[in-house]
């Protein structure tokens, strides 16, 4: 569960920042040099970037489909990792000769647009903003002619919805004047959560802070709801398996009598005879799990190195994804060693009364 949730953190990762500004109630806000001076100047803020989001409607002769289109300036590729997802032409938004664009590989697929082959420019229309009707359709829209220059693949979600353009462009088509939809930031690793309280105690209520998992809180619970149900699973099969430690523990004390009787006889008490079987138990449940633990950290170490189980070529990763992180390890030790005091607990106190003791 730790691979999976690492291996989608790690797809939206290319996409989202590590904190996102946004408006709570209008769909755009307004911005001011002033504003992003100030974010710029939090210790921590290593790269400000602003986007613009909105639908249109894109053309590739007479293909055409709705998507969103987000306009990003020159800093979205130094907060985001959106190049390493080009599995086609090259990150060129930033080239000012001339228009660009890049596709989602399923929109590309759609509209029919090949890389390696000639493309046609593609064209991006969008209503005009506070006109009224005319009898040429053509002057209600704002069109805007693009090259693409690159197709990224991350996940369904995204290849089928977003173009991205420059943000000047994405100004003209929507007539946003000096109006955005999002302040992205990229940040230093360890400074995040500081950043992300400052900021909602500068902006107030009119603004929303959201790191990467908030931004995709719906997925990343569900994904923390799926571990949990895992371990619920595996703590059932550790009950289950503490009957063996009942047994045994049972068999030995039975098999001790005689000599439980000679150590009673000798001066010990019950609270001593006791606490030997219970540290047999103990010792029975820790050698265990230690020995489970190592070859789980084997089977986990061999997939992360070796990929012995694999998926196809179709897939976003090509073997199953493994993270091992050192607290699952305490959770789990931790839980087996609570199950086996319990199940040592039952037949160390009935089989060492002091009427069968004696």
């Amino acid at each position: 569960m730790n691979g999976l949730t690492g291996t989608v953190a790690g797809l939206y990762n290319a996409f989202e920042p590590d904190l996102k500004v946004m408006p709570t109630r209008a769909k755009h806000l307004q911005v001011n040099q002033q504003l992003l001076d100030k974010i710029a100047s939090i210790d921590g803020v290593k790269y400000v970037s602003l986007s613009l989001s909105d639908k249109a409607l894109i053309k590739n002769n007479d293909k055409q489909i709705l998507v969103t289109v987000k306009g990003v300036d020159a800093n979205f590729n130094k907060i985001t990792k959106i190049d390493s997802a080009l599995v086609e032409g090259i990150y060129a938004l930033n080239d000012t000769t001339s228009p660009k664009i890049i596709l989602g590989s399923g929109i590309a697929s759609q509209i029919q647009v090949n890389l390696s082959s000639y493309v046609n420019e593609l064209s991006l229309l969008s209503p005009v903003k506070g006109k009224s009707g005319s009898l040429n359709p053509d002057d209600n829209l704002n069109q805007i002619y693009f090259t693409p220059c690159g197709v990224f693949s991350l996940n369904d979600e995204f290849d089928y919805q977003y173009v991205f353009i420059p943000l000047k462009y994405a100004i003209r088509l929507f007539d946003a004047g000096n109006q955005i939809s999002a302040i992205e930031l990229g940040c230093e690793p360890n400074k995040q959560k500081d950043i992300q309280s400052q900021l909602n105690e500068w902006l107030g209520k009119d603004y929303v802070v959201k790191n990467k998992y908030q931004l995709n809180d719906v997925l990343f619970k569900s994904l923390e709801t799926e571990k949990l149900a895992t371990f619920i699973i595996l703590a059932f099969i550790l009950i289950i398996a503490t009957f063996n430690i009942i047994g045994a523990l049972t068999m030995l004390i039975i098999e001790k009598k005689r000599d439980i009787k000679t150590l009673y006889s000798m001066g010990a008490d019950i609270r001593l005879i006791r606490s030997i079987f219970m540290r047999e138990g103990f010792l029975i449940t820790g050698v265990g799990a230690l020995i489970g633990l190592v070859l789980g950290l084997l089977v986990c170490w061999a997939q992360i190195q070796f990929h012995l189980v694999k998926y196809s070529e179709d897939f976003v990763v090509p073997y199953y994804p493994v993270e091992m992180q050192w607290m699952d390890f305490v959770k789990i030790f931790g839980l087996i060693m609570l199950i086996g005091f319990f199940a040592a607990l039952y037949p160390v106190r009935i089989f060492t009364r002091v009427d069968l003791v004696k």
